[in-house]
């Protein structure tokens, strides 16, 4: 049994894991180094279970569809002075199987029960179908 935790987090505003893909290499270009990170609000509590192999889920138009690997929590002081974690992921994207997931603010623990298969080497190179369709077969069950 892994000793790591996940989260799940709303990946807003994108259509697709190839529009949240095209807006984290926007954003990677605008830092330093290049690495995307995600900022939160609030920094996890369990952050070494979360470094020791956890993933990010991404929730797209209501459907769990992919993760991230998380390899750091990096530190970012905002203008207004307000400490925030900025969740360093790693570039390569992980289909999973689509899994309905309703709407929340923030990011929350996914607990191990609840997370999605990743898919298999051969359907993580074909074109996913579109969300809706993905949530409807979520739905009645077929991943």
């Amino acid at each position: 049994m892994a000793d790591h935790v996940n989260l799940v987090k709303l990946s807003v505003g994108t259509e697709s894991i190839d529009d949240m893909l095209t807006w984290q290499r926007h954003r990677s270009a605008q830092v330093k180094d290049g690495q995307y990170y995600h900022v939160t609000r609030m920094w996890p509590k369990r952050e070494a279970e979360l470094l020791d192999g956890g993933s990010i889920y991404w929730v797209i138009k209501g459907v769990i569809q992919c993760r991230q690997r998380i390899v750091a929590l990096r530190e970012i002081i905002g203008q207004d002075e307000i400490r925030r974690c900025g969740l360093v992921l790693a570039p390569e994207v992980i289909r999973t199987a689509s899994t309905p997931k309703k709407a929340f603010q923030g990011w929350r623990y996914l607990t191990p029960a609840d997370v999605p298969p990743d898919l298999g080497a051969r359907q993580q190179t074909e074109d996913a179908l579109p969300p809706e369709l993905q949530k409807a077969l979520a739905a009645i069950g077929v991943r």
